[in-house]
């Protein structure tokens, strides 16, 4: 039996099977009845279908009732990694089986970064199944080291994709670039309770930041259009693990005064005070550490 035999309802739903024992690791019968609302005669013939097709991807685990990804998994269907990570933005997830057709009147930013398919499955059945991983990994500052991580988010930053995860080498939790991972591995032990994203103070505390038109701009109506601004102010939740990347992204003053007019910006940080203990400033454009000291002093006199 091929792919190409089958009708395009079934092998949607081979998608589904495909797409979660990649980036999931597992998928029941009552996945796939859920998703598709179809019965349980249905399913159970779709997995043996599947079976067929590609015998070494899945085993049946009779304790939990699901599917289990095997070692040798080779996807049957080619994922495209950028429509992935945006499914599960969205929330989706459910077998993106085919790249999306481009459009010849909508035209996206050109990327010049591309996730790879691997690393991003690695990297999803580790966050689902809360376990860590052994990776090889090439950074700016030391090369290829290997480590152990236990990632729990994947973050579009506005250029590239980055996990947030556990360093166990560093003891903190740290922004890992997806590209860098030359091998992933996952490990079967459980992660510590300080481990997790609910210990990631950085990722939990969200910060307030209120953004406004240039001081320098001459028709600052046309920067509160832009970004739909309340006022003349857009206000913005953000987790202060971000922070650093927005600001970046937006090219968005960060200096004590506004200063930076000469540099192209278009946007202003209205209150600087809410960066007291971002970690990642060294992103914001024309922030200074002598502003930290006179938040701390701030704060310390509140």
């Amino acid at each position: 039996m091929e792919l190409a035999q089958l009708n395009h309802a079934q092998r949607e739903r081979l998608a589904f099977i495909d797409f979660n024992l990649n980036y999931f690791g597992q998928v029941a019968r009552a996945d796939l009845i859920q998703r598709f609302h179809t019965g349980l005669a249905s399913a159970t013939r779709d997995f043996s279908v599947y079976r067929e097709l590609a015998p070494e991807n899945l085993a049946l685990n009779h304790k939990v009732k699901s599917y289990i990804r095997k070692e040798g998994f080779k996807p049957l269907f080619d994922h495209d990694p950028e429509s992935v990570l945006a499914g599960l933005a969205r929330g989706f997830g459910d077998g993106l089986s085919h790249l999306i057709e481009p459009s010849e009147v909508c035209f996206d930013a050109m990327r010049l970064v591309h996730p790879n398919t691997k690393v991003i499955s690695g990297l999803m059945r580790a966050i689902s199944q809360e376990k860590p991983l052994k990776c090889r990994y090439v950074s700016i500052s030391s090369g290829e080291l290997s480590r152990v991580i236990v990632p729990h988010s994947i973050v579009n930053n506005g250029h590239r994709w980055h996990v947030r995860a556990f360093d166990r080498k560093k003891s903190d939790f740290r922004d890992f670039i997806c590209t860098r991972f030359k091998s992933l591995s996952l490990l079967d032990e459980k992660i510590c309770a300080n481990e997790t994203r609910k210990s990631d103070k950085h990722w939990n505390r969200i910060v307030d930041i209120q953004l406004v038109p240039h001081p320098s701009l001459a028709h600052s109506e046309a920067i509160a259009l832009d970004y739909g601004m309340d006022d003349g102010v857009l206000c913005l939740e953000v987790r202060a693990a971000l922070v650093g990347y927005l600001l970046r992204q937006w090219n968005v003053d960060c200096s004590e005064r506004s200063t930076l007019n000469t540099q192209g910006c278009q946007l202003a940080l209205k209150n600087i005070g809410a960066l007291y203990g971002v970690t990642n400033l060294e992103l914001a454009p024309g922030y200074s550490s002598d502003q930290t000291v006179a938040f701390k002093g701030e704060f310390n006199h509140g």
